[in-house]
């Protein structure tokens, strides 16, 4: 199965961005280079990877996703509207010295090969489940974020955990943390461990203020 993505891939360095597989990202392109690189993945096979920038704007993380463009849409004003399906993660090998306006990077995908399965045989506890949806809950209520729970639970465990890994208010760091922890249990105790920590930390902010 992994052998049918392309070593060679275009990428678009997003910071504050961390794109999960089974998840869906819709994106606003408007700077030339990246509408050069959607219209050429427009041409061909609608691949593209999504990578986090570090902190000092150039650098890019080893891990991103591959995602595949199934919804595009030209604006009026010159804009592209696409919806990126996340397929994998995959790890940068090097970068390619090109000509073109945008970035392409050698990566492989050996590690994340679960990533590619319909259905992930890791199993969680119930009461380790309901738990992680309970902290969740609480966790996004005290930010202002909604979720529609009853459509959520009709997801499978892979999209529900990157799910909320994608959509969680905390840093991007975080994040980048969640996307590269490989096995889906492993990922759902450090989201819950996150999350417990910003609980807790707003806890004692408020008792510390009052």
């Amino acid at each position: 199965m992994i052998e049918k993505f392309p070593e060679k891939i275009p990428i678009f360095p997003l910071s504050g961005v961390i794109y999960f597989p089974k998840t869906n990202l819709p994106l606003n392109i408007f700077e030339t280079r990246y509408l050069k690189l959607v219209n050429d993945c427009m041409k061909t096979n609608k691949l593209m990877g999504m990578v986090q920038m570090k902190k000092d704007g150039t650098e890019v993380y080893k891990i991103g996703c591959l995602g595949k463009i199934n919804e595009f849409q030209k604006t009026d004003d010159g804009r592209i509207i696409i919806n990126l399906i996340g397929i994998t993660r995959f790890e940068i090998i090097k970068e390619i010295d090109s000509s073109k306006l945008y970035r392409e990077f050698i990566v492989e995908y050996n590690k994340f090969q679960n990533d590619l399965k319909n259905e992930n045989n890791e199993k969680m506890k119930e009461h380790d489940l309901e738990l992680l949806f309970k902290k969740t809950k609480s966790f996004f209520k005290k930010n202002g974020l909604l979720l529609n729970w009853n459509e959520f639970k009709k997801l499978n465990l892979t999209q529900q955990i990157n799910t909320l890994s994608m959509i969680a208010p905390v840093s991007n760091e975080e994040k980048q943390k969640l996307l590269e922890t490989i096995s889906v249990n492993d990922k759902s105790k450090t989201l819950s461990e996150i999350i417990e920590f910003y609980l807790y930390e707003k806890s004692i902010n408020k008792k510390t203020i009052q």
